[in-house]
């Protein structure tokens, strides 16, 4: 399957990207999400969360590391567990923090930064690319597994 590319002008429409990954999420996937600082990544976590039923505020895990939410995805609970890597000093405190018995099949975590996880982060079913193009930011979603294919196969965006 071909990568989902798009041009995303604007918050309003990163907002919407993040609500149409949110209808289109199932337990276990494991996202990554790469880009540069300011380039949208929590921004993007931050529609997903929202948009898949969590009321209240969504943190940034900059500080803690990790921040869990409790939704519902297609009627039933889930975790989504949103990671934020930047400051780790080695994978070592990934593992030392018990992240990996997070990435369970049923949890579905999405990880900022994960090239600080490496080697020790399990594999991503789906990665996202963010760059600032302009105003705006450009995104790719690439799925790597079949369970990213499946998340990619039922992404509706843009909205209709």
């Amino acid at each position: 399957m071909q990568p989902f590319t798009a041009h995303l002008p604007d918050e309003s429409a990163t907002a919407a990207l993040g609500a149409a990954l949110a209808r289109a999420l199932h337990p276990g996937l494991v996202i990554y999400l790469h880009g540069d600082l300011g380039a949208g990544k929590t921004a993007l976590t931050r529609a997903l969360i929202q948009a898949a039923g969590h009321r209240g505020t969504v943190k940034s895990p900059t500080y803690t590391l990790s921040e869990p939410y409790r939704v519902e995805v297609a009627g039933a609970p889930v975790n989504i567990i949103h990671y934020d890597l930047y400051r780790m000093a080695s994978p070592e405190e990934f593992l030392d923090a018990g992240f990996r018995e997070d990435f369970d099949g049923k949890n579905i975590c999405i990880v900022e930064w994960p090239e600080k996880g490496e080697p020790v982060l399990p594999p991503p079913d789906l990665r996202v690319l963010l760059s600032v193009s302009g105003l705006g930011r450009d995104v790719e979603l690439q799925a790597l597994s079949q369970s990213g294919l499946l998340c990619l196969d039922h992404l509706a965006y843009p909205p209709s």
